[in-house]
């Protein structure tokens, strides 16, 4: 994924190439047509509405899992799964649906993500146990998987990724305190209806949308199959370690052994070869993971160690998460100047030091301070690090890549709840 606008004006007059991004975008590499025929880019505002509502989905749970808990008479432990099968779906849906997007363009996907998106919805909200209320979250999240790949193939630049980073910060930020209010107000199964904001967007991000040709070759089922089982396998670790553990060495090897055979399918070699991609992966749930255990450890720190009430969590959580989005925009925005070593040295310093203070901090403000420091790291990785990883492959590539480091990143959506509850929650 790279810049779809031209660079600022050069010193001397343009080649006629300059027209075209420096290195392509999702319509270029799809479609080959050269920049004067080019559709319109699509406005960054709807590309963030279209992604962006997901993140209010996933945080919605933070304050009212005792809630949902005594709705369905179970654990607030259990409870967790709510997060825990959100998180998954997003993780495996991604490279899926990036897929889909790759082999069958820009319409389908849409199609497809907007009805899963409506389903779940309305199956959370009629469901009368959690089981049924599980398979609606995974419905919801598999349709916001597809409208986030969609939303990061289109976006272009580290920029225009910020803004889309943001709006997920600026709305996750929200959704602990829009779930709790909307909790309050009516009922938690309106809290989760919140994603389905996102399908407003769809029908303005259609109209720059081609018909894009099918990709070449068959479908790799096989890598997909095992790459869903070995990232459920590591989802499952906090919960159930030594299966878990085993389930995870034997699909991977499995796995191994698959790329060997294709290696341009589901997972292309090219890629797991590639150190830039490799790095982009591994700091992308590193700080996700980081992000997602304290959002959910935080709440129950500030109450324990610092006696604040709910609103006051909610509140708190609010306005530093907010800033925090904000401080992410800047760092992608400024990415391109700083260079990768920087940005990379940033976003580790930053995260280190969240998980120090959120281990020994007692007072109130320090331990948002420390979540807001992960919420910084979180965004501004996905924002800057979707792009180092989208530009590590030849641009047939892009869309997978982007599938790919998008399963890293939510791969700590879901090891985050999972260590909450085994630190605090359990």
């Amino acid at each position: 994924m790279s810049s779809t606008t031209a660079p600022a004006a050069p010193a001397a007059p343009a080649p006629a190439r300059r027209a075209e991004p420096a290195s392509g975008s999702l319509n270029r590499d799809r479609t080959g047509t050269e920049a004067g025929s080019r559709p319109a880019q699509v406005p960054i505002l709807w590309l963030a509405l279209l992604a962006a509502p997901v993140a209010a989905g996933a945080n919605a749970p933070v304050l009212i899992l005792p809630d949902m808990a005594r709705s369905f008479g179970v654990g607030t432990a259990t409870a967790t799964w709510m997060v825990t099968a959100f998180a998954w779906a997003m993780a495996a849906g991604t490279p899926l649906l990036a897929a889909l997007l790759r082999r069958r363009g820009l319409k389908p996907l849409l199609r497809l993500s907007t009805a899963l998106v409506l389903g779940g919805t309305a199956l959370v909200a009629v469901a009368p146990w959690l089981p049924v209320a599980l398979a609606g979250r995974v419905a919801q999240s598999l349709g916001g998987a597809g409208l986030v790949a969609a939303a990061m193939n289109l976006a272009g630049s580290a920029r225009r990724m910020g803004v889309i980073s943001s709006g997920f910060g600026v709305l996750g930020a929200a959704g602990p305190l829009l779930g709790s209010t909307l909790t309050d107000a009516v009922s938690w199964r309106l809290a989760f209806a919140v994603s389905a904001v996102a399908v407003l967007a769809v029908p303005a991000v259609a109209r720059y949308a081609r018909q894009t040709p099918p990709g070449e070759g068959r479908f790799d089922a096989r890598g997909a199959a095992l790459l869903i089982a070995l990232a459920t396998s590591l989802i499952l670790l906090p919960s159930t370690p030594l299966p878990a553990l085993a389930a995870a060495l034997l699909t991977g090897l499995l796995l191994t052994l698959h790329i060997r055979r294709r290696p341009e399918g589901f997972v292309p070699v090219r890629l797991l070869r590639s150190p830039l991609f490799l790095t982009s992966a591994a700091l992308g749930v590193t700080l996700s993971t980081t992000y997602f255990t304290l959002l959910f450890t935080v709440p129950s720190l500030l109450q324990d160690r610092a006696g604040w009430s709910k609103g006051a969590i909610g509140t708190g959580q609010l306005l530093t998460l907010l800033t925090a989005s904000a401080l992410s925009w800047l760092l992608a925005a400024g990415s391109a100047r700083f260079g990768r070593t920087a940005v990379r040295a940033t976003l580790v310093t930053v995260g280190t030091a969240a998980v120090a203070t959120a281990a020994f901090a007692d007072s109130g403000p320090l331990l948002l301070l420390a979540a807001g420091a992960a919420a910084f790291t979180a965004t501004g990785a996905n924002a800057t690090l979707s792009v180092h990883a989208a530009s590590a492959g030849p641009d047939t590539h892009r869309p997978t890549a982007i599938g790919l480091f998008a399963l890293s990143y939510q791969l700590g959506g879901a090891f985050g709840p999972g260590i909450a509850t085994v630190l605090v929650l359990g």
